[in-house]
C-alpha cells in the first residue's frame, strides 16, 4: 500500500544532533528488488527522503545528518548494488547490471517496498549520478534531487581536462578490463581504501574512526569488482545513455547542487555550467570542503538540506 505523507516537515529546524554512533536510531532491513538484494536502513516520520551514498563509501556516510534529518522527514539509506552489505549481481558481458539505471531501480524497488510513490533524493558522487538517472527515468517520482559534489556523467568525459585526470585517475583504472584493477587494488586493501579517501588538502580526519572501520570492512574483494563494474558501464552504457538524451531531456524537478570548493568537482568544473544543460529549476553553490561535505561539515550540509526539502530556498553559507 503507498504511503501518503505531507510534502514538507512540520515545525521548526532541530539542531543538529552530535554523531553518537553509526546510523543511530534507525531500523536494518534486506529488501530484495528485481535485480539485487539491497541493505537499507530507515528512521523518522514526515515526506520520504532517500539518502544514497558514494564510492567508496556506503550508507553510513551519511551517519553525521540522518538522525537528525529523521526528526522531519522519513530518511531511507541504502547501500547501493555492490556496495557494503548489499548483494553484488554478476554484471553480465556489457556490465548493464552496474548502470545507474540499474541502481535506480533499484532504489526505486525499495522505496516501493516501503509504500513511498514519491519522494526527495539526495545523493552524492555515485550516488548522486543514480539520483541524476532516477529523476530522468521517473519524473513523476522524484519530487526533488540534491547532488553533491559532482557534474552530470556526460559532461565529465566529454570535458576532461590534465588536472581532473590525475585526480579522478580511478574513473579509467577501475574501467580496464577485468581483473586487472581488481588484483592490483586488492592486494593491499587497507592501503587503498585509505589512500583513495585521503584527499588532497583534507586528509582523513574528517571521518570518524567508527565510519572509517566499516568503509574498510566493506573493502573487499567482491565490492571492488563490483565498483570496477560500476565504472566500466559508466564509460559505456551509462555515457551511451546520456549522449542520446543530451539536449533532449530535461530534469522536471528542482535540483540543488552542492560542491566542495576544496575537491576535483570543484577545482575543475563550473557545476552550475554542467548542470543546466539538463536541470531547468537549478540552484547551488560551493562549500568549504573537500569531497565529502556531509562527512567534512555536516552543520552546513544539514540545515541546507533541511531548507531545500523543505521547499524553501537554501542559504549559502558563504554569504550568511
Amino acid at each position: 500500500m503507498t504511503q501518503t505523507s505531507q510534502t514538507q516537515p512540520s515545525g521548526a529546524m532541530p539542531p543538529l544532533l552530535p554523531a553518537q554512533s553509526l546510523m543511530q536510531g534507525f531500523q536494518r532491513h534486506t529488501v530484495k528488488t528485481r535485480g539485487a538484494e539491497i541493505n537499507v536502513v530507515i528512521a523518522g516520520e514526515g515526506p520520504p527522503l532517500l539518502l544514497l551514498h558514494g564510492n567508496p563509501l556506503t550508507h553510513v556516510s551519511w551517519h553525521k545528518i540522518a538522525p537528525t534529518l529523521a526528526k522531519s522527514f522519513t530518511v531511507i539509506a541504502p547501500d547501493l548494488r555492490g556496495y557494503g552489505d548489499s548483494s553484488k549481481p554478476d554484471g553480465g558481458p556489457d556490465h548493464a547490471a552496474y548502470t545507474f539505471r540499474a541502481m535506480g531501480e533499484d532504489a526505486f524497488d525499495v522505496m516501493d517496498h516501503f509504500g513511498f510513490s514519491q519522494f526527495a533524493v539526495a545523493g552524492h558522487d555515485r550516488g548522486a549520478r543514480v539520483g541524476f538517472r532516477m529523476a530522468l527515468d521517473q519524473p513523476d517520482r522524484v519530487t526533488r534531487l540534491c547532488a553533491l559534489d559532482i557534474v552530470p556523467t556526460h559532461h565529465v568525459l566529454s570535458n576532461v581536462s590534465l588536472g581532473w585526470g590525475l585526480e579522478a585517475y580511478h574513473w579509467f583504472f577501475m574501467a580496464q578490463k577485468a581483473p586487472f584493477p581488481e588484483d592490483l587494488l586488492s592486494a593491499d586493501p587497507g592501503y587503498y581504501i585509505r589512500y583513495k579517501l585521503n584527499k588532497k588538502n583534507v586528509g582523513l580526519e574528517i571521518f570518524t574512526p567508527e565510519a572509517l572501520a566499516e568503509y574498510t570492512r566493506c573493502t573487499t574483494r567482491a565490492q571492488i569488482h563490483a565498483v570496477c563494474e560500476d565504472y566500466r558501464a559508466t564509460v559505456t552504457l551509462d555515457l551511451a545513455m546520456d549522449t542520446a538524451e543530451f539536449g533532449n531531456r530535461k530534469i522536471a524537478c528542482p535540483v540543488l547542487v552542492l560542491w566542495g570548493s576544496n575537491s576535483h568537482c570543484g577545482r575543475h568544473f563550473k557545476p552550475l555550467q554542467a548542470w543546466a544543460d539538463w536541470a531547468p529549476d537549478l540552484q547551488g553553490f560551493a562549500l568549504p570542503t573537500g569531497h565529502y561535505p556531509a562527512e567534512h561539515r555536516p552543520d552546513l550540509v544539514y540545515p541546507i538540506f533541511f531548507d531545500f526539502f523543505s521547499g524553501n530556498t537554501p542559504k549559502n553559507p558563504e554569504e550568511a
